[in-house]
Parts: structure tokens; sequence; C-alpha cells
């Protein structure tokens, strides 16, 4: 169990722009708040910065400055992980003027921390740009970093696939597959959070590039336990401190836009109110 607190780390960031027991949302550049972290505070990293592609919420820089900058904070991150922590890093792609059109970012930045990169997870997702002159993309990477290569957590049950083809499938009178399913492999198929009148999910918020939250629970159920903390130092629409919160772990969110922590504020009072509601609807089933 993480020996730091919210509470603790509180007294040292100072007063969030939202916060409740198990969440301290800040408004501010994630380079300076980071910097201001404990070291060792944090159990999981989960995070999806600016690609440098010119979406309304990014400074666009050149490579060389996108790269230096991404090093900067990853190398904040580092410090703030504590010894058995990790860190999941999903990028996509961006174009490398004179070289390449769609160059993963993954490729500059794997090896921009102390981190140990276990592996790269491909992200495949359905709905996307439909491309005539190239094929049209699909997918995008995680990068699971961990801190201590031999000392870090991975909890594989909670992360099993049940879609096994043969699932009584035994060998010496002992099943071969795991009965809560199979490990999954490293392509994770995934719905991206879609937008438009008749395609728009459901967990859409108005944001642009919005963390789905099936993708989150997956990395924090496998590189966290209950009530660990868990950091994402650019929040975005609030994804990683929902899941957080579903799965009994507690966030902090750092966001340099104002109106999206805004909406990240008012996606965790919906979530509270929604649990509120069905344990009161439990409760009153229970006393007919």
């Amino acid at each position: 169990m993480n020996t730091y607190s919210l509470s603790a780390i509180r007294s040292t960031l100072g007063k969030p722009y939202y916060e409740d027991s198990d969440v301290l949302l800040y408004h501010g550049d994630c380079i300076d708040l980071l910097a201001r972290l404990p070291e060792g505070c944090v159990d999981l990293t989960v995070t999806s910065p600016p690609y440098n592609i010119g979406k309304e919420y990014e400074e666009l820089r050149s490579i060389d400055s996108y790269v230096s900058w991404c090093e900067n904070w990853m190398q904040s991150v580092y410090a703030a992980t504590k010894r058995s922590g990790a860190f999941w890093l999903n990028v996509g792609y961006f174009e490398v003027p004179g070289k390449g059109l769609a160059v993963p970012i993954a490729y500059y930045l794997w090896d921009k921390s102390p981190f140990y990169m276990i592996q790269e997870v491909v992200w495949n997702y359905g709905a996307g740009v439909a491309c005539k002159k190239r094929l049209s993309p699909r997918n995008e990477k995680l990068l699971w970093y961990v801190k201590d290569r031999e000392d870090f957590t991975f909890n594989l049950d909670d992360i099993r696939d049940p879609d096994v083809k043969y699932p009584n499938q035994k060998k010496n009178g002992k099943l071969k597959c795991n009965p809560h399913g199979k490990n999954p492999s490293d392509v994770w198929q995934i719905p991206k959070v879609t937008s438009g009148s008749k395609r728009a999910s459901r967990e859409r918020m108005p944001h642009p590039a919005q963390f789905p939250v099936e993708l989150v629970s997956r990395v924090v159920l496998a590189s966290s336990n209950a009530d660990e903390i868990i950091l994402d130092p650019f929040m975005g629409s609030g994804s990683t401190a929902e899941v957080a919160l579903r799965t009994g772990r507690k966030a902090i969110g750092f966001e340099i836009k104002e109106n999206y922590l805004e909406l990240s504020a008012k996606r965790l009072e919906n979530y509270k109110y929604e649990q509120e509601m069905a344990k009161s609807q439990s409760e009153l089933a229970l006393s007919i």
C-alpha cells in the first residue's frame, strides 16, 4: 500500500481545483505540478499527452522541442513513482517534416526516461479517419513501463479474456486454460469514444481526444491495487479519475485547460450521484 495519502500530497501541492475524499484535480501546467510532487508518492501513472498535431488544447512545437518537453515531464513522472510503480503512456502519430507522414510518436519517446519498458501494446479501434492515398489508421500505441523490472504489479487475473475458444479442454485431466480466461494479447481491440449525432458513444463528452473508460480500466486493474494512487498529468475529460473511483483507487489529475477541468469535475459529480442513487434503490429494494 502507498505510504502517501492524498491529504499529504494536498499539503504539498496546495488547494486543488476540485477534490473529494478520493480525488484531487489541479489546474496548471503539468511541468510545474509534477516537479512539486513528493518523490515516490504515485503507484501508477496513466496518461495520453498532446500529440503535437494541432489540436485545440496544444501548442505546436518542433519535433526536437516536443521530444525535449516530453522527456522533461516523463522524468518528473519517474521521480514521483514509487519503486514498484508503473507508467503507461498512450501515444499516436505525427508528421516528421521531410521524413514521414504518420510516424509513431513511440519511436521518439520510448527511451526518454529512466523507466524500464516491459512492452508495447497496440490499441486497435474500429472507427477513425478514412484515407484515400494511404491505409486508414486504426491503432495507437500504449507503452508499458515499470520502475523496477524485478518488482512491479501485474494483476493478470483481473484482466483475463473470457473469450476462450475451448474453455473446457483438458490435458492429463486438468483444464488447459485458466477458468477465468486467457492472458490477453498485446493487441487490444477497444472502441474509441466516437462523436456524431448517430454514432456518439454513451460516455462521450465535449473533448476532442477522450480516453475510453474500458481502455483505462484494463491498465488500472492490471498495474495497480485497491486504494493506490493513480496519476494523470494530462487529465482532459477525466476518464482516468472516473476509472480510479470505479475500481476503488484514488486519483490525482493535472490539466492546463480550465474548461476541461470543469468537465472532469462535473463528470465525477455525476458518477458519484449515480452511485448514490443505485445504492439507495438497492437498499429500498431490500427493505420491501
